[in-house]
């Protein structure tokens, strides 16, 4: 930590994921990021109600999606209300809010390069197509950590196999956005266990190979 006050803590919450016609269970990592009196939060999923509970009242000045799959914002309609924070969806992912939310926008649409401030620190947006078409993670350079939702896992990509997903533009966003960054930046994911750019980069050429 270098003394700028800002804390991360982690929830999970389960659900489901549904897309192309399945349904699967799932349980997600929900950041947010802040001090005492205001946050903002990554990902609130699944369980507005839980998340608000653990905002304990801070003012939260903003909603980051990570991306637009059902898993990640169905339940951000109601944390909006809950809270009364702003929205904030990359464009290229509002046709997947569109199908959760039909006839409603994001508050906001995310740039690559939008900075994010709060409790003293800032968040940059970095588009990472690939997992979905807007998907974007957020770098906290002074806690020296990225939030890559379902862009890079503990052990590789995430998924491309389903509609709106590509695999060589995965791989481009990890390789040229993320793995980029300094070697002992932790990666805190969408799912399961957080990891270092340290651990994953020597596995680019292993992921590619394997096709996913």
């Amino acid at each position: 930590m270098n003394g700028s006050g800002v804390r991360i803590d982690q929830l999970v919450t389960s659900g489901t994921f549904s897309l192309d016609g399945g349904t699967w269970d799932v349980d997600n990592n929900v950041w947010i990021v802040g001090n005492d009196t205001e946050c903002l939060v990554i990902d609130p999923a699944h369980d507005a109600a839980a998340i608000a509970e653990a905002v304990a009242g801070r003012t939260v000045t903003a909603i980051l999606l990570t991306h637009g799959h059902d898993d990640h914002i169905a339940a951000v309609g109601e944390f909006r209300n809950l809270v009364g924070a702003p929205v904030y969806l990359h464009r290229d992912d509002w046709m997947l809010w569109d199908r959760v939310f039909p006839g409603t926008e994001p508050d906001h649409a995310i740039s690559d390069g939008d900075t994010f401030d709060v409790a003293g620190a800032r968040l940059v947006a970095l588009h990472t197509p690939g997992h979905s078409p807007g998907s974007v993670s957020f770098r906290l350079e002074s806690e020296g950590t990225v939030f890559t939702g379902d862009t890079l896992f503990q052990g590789g990509p995430g998924a491309t196999g389903r509609s709106f997903s590509d695999f060589p533009t995965i791989i481009e966003s990890i390789k040229s956005r993320l793995l980029t960054l300094p070697a002992d930046t932790v990666v805190r994911t969408g799912h399961g266990d957080s990891t270092t750019v340290g651990a994953e980069a020597p596995q680019l050429e292993e992921w590619i190979a394997r096709g996913h």
